[in-house]
């Protein structure tokens, strides 16, 4: 791929994934921290933070982890990225998390994701300013490293604070006489999950409540080029979600799933400037935009804990970037192995990044099951 296209690619991808308007364009430093890494998310309308626990519960929501079924467990997943214009850009997220003690009350956990924009040919003006020249190559990439906390505070609700190492580097070598530079910030996040016991629902059915929220990446912004004035916010995000899960026997489950967040990233002001406040004050600015917000909506059939269908609809205001789009997916599992692929399909005239993509996602669940498992 051309310079040209991958510096689009690397510096206009909030384009894609960030909410954007015609009139007021919000932005974020390492925006690869909104893609959804993993594929059973993927297959749900991109929605993670109140769903049924699962390896990926990192990213979304790890105050899920006290639930999970198994007492530890390996989830890897690939994403490619762009692919219409380019078969080198990619996404790889790895995660894993382990039970602390007897009592299964206490869970830590890790993950890392990567974001690979392949490889650009650099090109420099020819000696005597006649044509261009080649000039070598560069990698731009982008990386984040969590380490989460978790702890069940009473038999139906947990918590999680998460640390985030986040490195961006968009020049990845090239041009090295500018300013740009890699950048590099903490981050943390704040996050609950709520899963009842099971009780009498429709026609005898059993049903069990489950809720989410998730408050993540607040830190300090990016600096790409030392200008004070100029750093990037992180994509810092609220999450809310709620579900139910209605079993019909004791081997199948269908669970309903509704998810809303928002960039607490403040936009420009009416002048086109963006203001350059702290975290807090950018968290308070980032509500007057009203429109920025973004709801999903999912169904997951499951039999037996072994194979399960998705669906699900992603939808966004049109003045902030107008991703709509519906996702399909299923979820294969064989003893301790798992695999999870999903596809979306673009319901808007707005270009998406993943616009008829092939999502993977491989599980291994390296412990026993958790006591969790007995209460299906």
């Amino acid at each position: 791929m051309t310079l040209t296209k991958k510096l689009f690619l690397g510096l206009g991808l909030g384009m894609s994934v960030a909410a954007y308007s015609q009139t007021q364009t919000v932005l974020t430093g390492a925006p690869f921290l909104r893609i959804s890494p993993d594929a059973r998310a993927g297959g749900m309308g991109d929605q993670g933070v109140a769903t049924t626990s699962d390896a990926f519960s990192q990213f979304w929501n790890a105050a899920k982890y006290p639930f999970s079924k198994t007492t530890s467990a390996i989830g890897i997943n690939y994403t490619p990225y762009m692919s219409k214009l380019t078969n080198d850009v990619f996404l790889l997220y790895g995660a894993y998390h382990q039970f602390l003690g007897d009592e299964e009350r206490a869970t830590i956990s890790a993950s890392i994701y990567y974001f690979n924009m392949g490889e650009v040919e650099l090109t420099k003006l020819a000696i005597g300013g006649q044509g261009f020249e080649k000039g070598g190559f560069a990698k731009p990439n982008e990386f984040s490293i969590d380490l989460a906390y978790a702890l069940k505070l009473s038999d139906y609700y947990s918590m999680a604070v998460t640390g985030r190492f986040i490195r961006s580097d968009l020049s990845g070598g090239f041009n090295s006489d500018s300013n740009l530079k890699a950048a590099n910030s903490f981050a943390v996040d704040v996050s609950g999950y709520f899963q009842s016991e099971k009780h009498s629902s429709i026609n005898d059915f059993e049903g069990r409540v489950k809720g989410g929220f998730a408050v993540q990446n607040l830190g300090p912004r990016l600096d790409y080029t030392g200008d004070e004035e100029s750093r990037s916010y992180l994509p810092t995000m609220a999450r809310l979600g709620a579900g139910y899960d209605l079993f019909l026997d004791d081997l199948n489950r269908v669970g309903l799933n509704f998810e809303a967040s928002k960039l607490l990233v403040p936009g420009p002001d009416q002048t086109g400037n963006v203001p350059n406040v702290g975290v807090i004050d950018g968290i308070g600015k980032s509500f007057s935009n009203q429109k920025s917000m973004m709801f999903s909506g999912a169904v997951e059939y499951e039999y037996d804990n072994a194979f399960a269908v998705r669906g699900g609809y992603f939808h966004e205001s049109v003045e902030q970037g107008g991703r709509q789009y519906a996702t399909v997916g299923v979820g294969l599992k064989y003893q301790s192995f798992g695999l999870d692929m999903s596809y979306l399909i673009n319901t808007s005239k707005t270009n998406s990044a993943l616009d008829n993509t092939l999502r993977f996602g491989l599980t291994w669940n390296i412990g026993e099951e958790s006591s969790n498992a007995q209460d299906y």
